[in-house]
């Protein structure tokens, strides 16, 4: 089987990342959605509602997991056999840090080979701290996220 990991903090996750997820989905026979996860650092949503929101926001693919692990990416991927990372590049500054991150990466796990796969042109400019920032400022987060995020956000934001 080949599967590959997509690996992020995912807070919160977004159109861009949906994006990608679909392009993988396609590639891989499965594809492993990891949130990073640091006990140390409280996110700006809570793990467990991340985890379900991805869920609900790839319900549709069939072969897509999305599951938490804390320390390193590379050594993740080893103690499940994981030979592949797939990262999001929307640009060449992205494309500049991934491959700083895939070579220390590759120097953890040598087995650990990681593809680059360009967001669509409509969804280059997302990232989640804007999201966070256009929704910490009560803006328009629609064009930004999918549809389950959307609606958590609102009800977040209307219940305070």
């Amino acid at each position: 089987m080949n599967t590959a990991m997509f690996v992020g903090s995912f807070d919160p996750f977004t159109l861009g990342h949906l994006d990608i997820v679909q392009s993988s989905a396609k590639i891989f026979d499965k594809l492993i959605i990891a949130i990073a996860h640091n006990a140390q650092k409280t996110g700006f949503l809570p793990i467990d509602k991340r985890i379900e929101l991805i869920q609900k926001s790839t319900h549709e693919f069939n072969n897509v997991e999305v599951v938490t692990f804390e320390g390193l990416t590379a050594q993740y991927a080893k103690e499940h056999n994981i030979k592949i990372l797939v990262r999001g590049i929307r640009n060449s500054k992205d494309l500049e840090y991934e491959n700083q991150i895939a070579s220390a990466n590759q120097a953890l796990n040598p087995e650990l080979a990681t593809i680059f796969i360009p967001t669509k042109a409509e969804h280059n400019h997302i990232s989640s701290s804007i999201v966070k920032e256009i929704y910490l400022n009560n803006g328009d987060i629609t064009d930004f996220v999918p549809y389950p995020v959307q609606k958590y956000l609102e009800s977040i934001y209307n219940a305070s």
